[in-house]
């Protein structure tokens, strides 16, 4: 390569031909058999050959690319690589660009629901969207502090120390994501541990004595609004996951069959599920016939509420308006039937976790066992059926009807 210095001219630049057209001081156009026309520099630093690219002709025109050559050739002097330069430039624009809370976290839920169940998007949705984003939207990702971080979780705890820890627990993942995707530093992460009280360890509460069940079903059957009166009922019928309940829609539903197909997608455990239907749940799904036509799903949303469904939050809010608040929660309703399905019924462990859809607990179970014990669990729940409704209209539970199956 010549020393000698602008030796490319305008006229020849109208038609090169495919190759390296050589300007100097290490500036050349670069033709492709295409026919595109790039400016690149060739230089050295640190003792290593590399090349930058300065622009497309004629967009960048040889003035300008030799501009941005002598630009270049300057950070060389003071021993700064151009292209690193670039890249730490571009690096800070992408931050610019995707870096406050919001977007990361918009981008974190789109990567992270890719593997989640329905339930489970709509937990982190709802958290993120109602908790966090309201005090973090418009800050940055790359600067934010513990503190910070740690006075939004306190203020969210002072009144829902449940949803604390779920919010601490999405602020960690979504820390870790901008660091993956450059937009934090690497090792930068927040520093929570003890920010939150001590989680009680204690179970779900759940009602699994026959007076305590009566008192929660008559209740139940009380409750003056009819959609979240139904959902409840399915809840305490089927024993299913509230948010599955809640989000039930009608081509899950096979009349005929007296079952409830429930894909995997929704399942915590991402296997489709069946679920034998008794003729009171059957009941509540004619019910809600009247309130859904046209709808997709069985249960609709109550007023003010912007979900396609019922929201589970509204079954949570009815119980703990009933007077049951730390006494038994919608899961409740899955630890009443475990329990009191076993000890009052006698009903077989494992058909009462296939019901539940519980996950084995082994690799060897979860590997080779799928069964699904369908004639057991139809029996089983038309059985537990009665045994509700018995206790909530005071009829005699231990009657040799619900004998031990």
């Amino acid at each position: 390569m010549g020393k000698s210095t602008d030796k490319l001219t305008a006229v020849a630049l109208k038609n090169p031909k495919p190759g390296r057209h050589w300007d100097g001081l290490g500036l050349y156009l670069e033709v492709t058999p295409q026919g595109g026309r790039y400016w690149r520099m060739k230089y050295r630093h640190a003792g290593k050959e590399k090349r930058i690219a300065l622009g497309v002709f004629p967009e960048v025109s040889i003035a300008e690319a030799r501009k941005r050559r002598d630009d270049a050739r300057s950070k060389l002097r003071d021993d700064i690589d151009p292209s690193a330069q670039r890249r730490t430039e571009r690096d800070a624009e992408k931050r610019a660009a995707r870096g406050t809370f919001g977007a990361v976290c918009a981008d974190w839920l789109a990567f992270k629901g890719k593997g989640w169940s329905t339930e489970s998007q709509r937990k982190a949705d709802y958290v993120t969207r109602t908790y966090l984003l309201p005090k973090l939207k418009n800050r940055r990702i790359d600067t934010l502090t513990s503190k910070e971080a740690s006075d939004v979780l306190r203020g969210i705890a002072d009144h829902a120390p449940d949803i604390a820890r779920k919010a601490r627990q999405y602020l960690q993942g979504i820390v870790r994501f901008a660091m993956r995707e450059g937009l934090r530093d690497e090792g930068r992460l927040l520093i929570l541990d003890g920010v939150l009280p001590k989680a009680d360890k204690g179970h779900i509460p759940a009602s699994t004595l026959p007076e305590e069940i009566a008192e929660v079903l008559r209740a139940v059957r009380a409750y003056p609004t009819e959609v979240t009166r139904a959902a409840l009922l399915m809840c305490a019928y089927t024993a299913q996951r509230p948010g599955v309940v809640a989000s039930m829609r009608w081509d899950e539903i096979v009349i005929d069959s007296a079952e409830w197909r429930i894909p995997g997608a929704k399942m915590k455990m991402k296997h489709a599920h069946i679920v034998p239907l008794p003729k009171q749940a059957l009941a509540q799904l004619a019910a809600m016939k009247a309130y859904t036509a046209g709808r997709e799903h069985v249960f609709p949303p109550l007023a003010r509420q912007n979900s396609p469904h019922l929201h589970r939050d509204a079954l949570s809010n009815a119980l703990r308006r009933m007077g049951f608040a730390g006494k038994h929660a919608t899961h409740g309703f899955r630890g009443m039937l475990r329990t009191a399905g076993r000890e009052r019924l006698g009903i077989d462990s494992d058909v009462l976790e296939a019901q539940l859809a519980h996950a084995k607990k082994s690799d060897v179970q979860r590997a080779y066992d799928r069964t699904a014990f369908g004639d057991e669990r139809r029996k089983a729940m038309q059985r537990w059926a009665d045994y509700l409704d018995a206790l909530a209209t005071g009829k005699d539970a231990n009657h040799r009807a619900f004998a031990a199956i």
